[in-house]
Formats: structure tokens, C-alpha cells, sequence
């Protein structure tokens, strides 16, 4: 059995921490032979639900879980950590800007960038989920001076999860069977999904579908699939979300399939024109506990509008907690 590596969720009593703790500690994410340690992270006033999470994990009786903690001390629950899942982020309330919820969340995140600079493994990888997630991981990586950008990303796999699914049900094909799905941009209404170089089984994606139902009924379901979820059920996304980071972080760590890629926010290398200050959801392949932009796709001029109105977007947010990003 291979070396323990130690987790920390924060969040962890919520319903995304909740869904994916059990998901991590069985396996899912880094393989049936991988044991964990949890550090479960949350704020002074969930720590009694945060006590039931532990003691469900253990009466699971998980043969890979070695140990759990729970905290709400930054620096217990980012000690030595090899994976930090950033969960945990102030919701919007009534009357709030969005403006608003930028700035209450970008206290959070500089707060939890600096813990985990001084506190984790030097080896750390960090996924932000917490929303504005592009912005949160750009702050925390901001205030982590010893880690490179590179060890931060934010989410868009649940946005390119949902885009294979809506493209599975239309054309009457498995999920298995797709392939080089592309989400770009911020976590957002301006997220750009994007099929142009995707395939179904053998055949280009666009010879199964019209370019009008991707620009009419796709992309804005996409968008939009957050809020569709919510009206149905009640809450926001939470199974589905948990999924979405145990398929992240195994990709990041285990590696994407051949001949595929997954979409990751990561700080832009200026690929596509983007300017590289802000994380920016792109293609990419991993290997090694490494990810690679995908490099050399064809983009129409519709596209490049696209990918231009996130990046403005996002240029936007980051204006907006410029004093919580510490200048080099």
C-alpha cells in the first residue's frame, strides 16, 4: 500500500463536503490503493455537524481512511496537507452585490492562501471551488508566495461534466464516448462551452448536432444549469459538485485519458491571447501530478468574442480585491 497522503476540505459539514468526504475516503479520487488522512476544515459555528460528519466516516469503517480531523484552525487543517479542496465560501444573501460577495470571499480566500503557504506541503495541490472560483484561486495563490500559480486551480469540471451530459442525451451516445469537450473562461454566465474540436465515438461532434442547438439550447443551458438545479430541487448542486472534484483531482493526480483533455481553471500562460493575470478555464492534459494547456486549437471569430468577454469579466473581479493581492 502506498504512502499516506493527507486531504483537507473545507467546508466540510456543507453539502458539497459532505457529498465528497466519503468519496475521498473510499477510494474515488485517488485509487483503491491509496490511504488518506482527512482534515476536515470549518468555521467555530459548524463544528457540532462537522463532529456527526467524523463520526459517520467512521462508523463507514473505510479500510484507505487512516485518520480524520476536525478543526477550525487554519493551520491544524492545512498542516502538512498534500491536497487542499476549497469548498467553504460565504454565500450571496439578499441585498448583496455581486461586488459585494467578491470582496467578502476574497477575505476568506487570502486568509486560507496564506495559511496554506505557510502551513502545507511544499508539494500542495489546491483546487478552489468556492465561488467567484476563478477570482478565489487567483487571491489565494496571490497570498501563497512560496507555491507557484501553477499548484492552483479553480473548478470547471462540473460546467464540462455537464456539457458531455447534455450532449449524451441529444445525440443518444455515452458520456464514455465523448471526448475533447472544452470550457472556457470564468466559472460564470460567461463561461464559453465549447464543442469545435470535440468527437462522439469516431465522428466530429458537429456532424451530430446543428451549430444552432449549441448556441441556442447548449451553451446557455449550461450556464444556466446552476440556477435550473436550484429552482428544482431547493438547494444548489451538491452530488453532482463533489463529482465533479473527485474527477478533478483524480485526472490532476492519476492523469487524463489518452487522446482526450478535461477543462481546468489555471493561471494563464497567455495561451489564446489571454492575459496572463487571471485563472482561466482552458483544455488540458495531466500527467504526473502536472497539468499542460492544450495548445493549437482552431478558434472562430464567434469563439475568440467569447473567450474575450470572460477574460473581461474576470479582469473586472480581479480590479475589484486588487488590494488583497500582495505585489511582488
Amino acid at each position: 500500500m502506498k504512502e499516506t497522503i493527507k486531504v483537507t476540505i473545507t467546508g466540510a459539514a456543507g453539502h458539497i463536503g459532505y457529498a465528497l468526504a466519503f468519496r475521498v475516503a473510499s477510494g474515488e479520487m485517488f485509487g483503491p490503493d491509496q490511504p488518506v488522512i482527512l482534515r476536515l476544515l470549518e468555521i467555530p459555528q459548524a463544528l457540532s455537524s462537522l463532529k456527526g460528519v467524523g463520526m459517520e466516516l467512521g462508523d463507514c469503517a473505510l479500510p484507505l481512511l487512516h485518520d480524520i480531523v476536525l478543526t477550525d484552525d487554519p493551520a491544524i487543517g492545512f498542516r502538512d496537507t498534500d491536497y487542499a479542496l476549497l469548498i467553504g465560501a460565504r454565500p450571496r444573501s439578499k441585498g448583496m452585490e455581486r461586488k459585494d460577495l467578491i470582496v467578502e470571499n476574497a477575505k476568506i480566500f487570502a486568509a486560507q492562501g496564506r495559511s496554506i503557504n505557510d502551513n502545507a506541503s511544499g508539494d500542495v495541490r489546491v483546487l478552489v471551488v468556492g465561488n467567484p472560483a476563478n477570482t478565489n484561486a487567483l487571491i489565494a495563490s496571490a497570498n501563497a508566495p512560496d507555491l507557484s500559480a501553477s499548484q492552483f486551480t479553480a473548478m470547471t469540471r462540473l460546467d464540462h461534466n455537464r456539457a458531455m451530459g447534455q450532449l449524451a442525451i441529444k445525440t443518444n451516445s455515452l458520456v464514455a464516448d465523448i471526448t475533447r469537450v472544452t470550457i472556457w473562461g470564468n466559472h460564470s454566465m460567461t463561461q464559453y462551452p465549447d464543442i469545435g474540436s470535440c468527437f462522439i465515438g469516431d465522428k466530429p461532434a458537429y456532424e451530430l448536432v446543428t451549430r444552432d442547438w449549441v448556441i441556442d439550447h447548449m451553451i446557455p443551458r449550461i450556464q444556466r444549469r446552476g440556477a435550473e438545479i436550484i429552482e428544482a430541487r431547493g438547494l444548489s448542486s451538491a452530488a453532482s459538485a463533489a463529482d465533479a472534484v473527485v474527477s478533478h483531482i483524480h485526472d490532476w493526480a492519476l492523469g487524463t485519458r489518452d487522446g482526450d483533455w478535461v477543462s481546468m481553471s489555471v493561471m494563464s500562460d497567455g495561451s489564446y491571447g489571454i492575459d496572463e493575470g487571471v485563472f482561466f478555464s482552458m483544455p488540458v492534459t495531466c500527467k504526473n501530478g502536472e497539468y499542460e494547456i492544450v495548445q493549437g486549437l482552431e478558434m472562430d471569430s464567434l469563439s475568440i468574442a467569447r473567450l474575450k468577454a470572460s477574460e473581461k469579466e474576470l479582469l473586472a473581479e480581479r480590479s475589484i480585491v486588487e488590494d488583497l493581492l500582495p505585489k511582488n
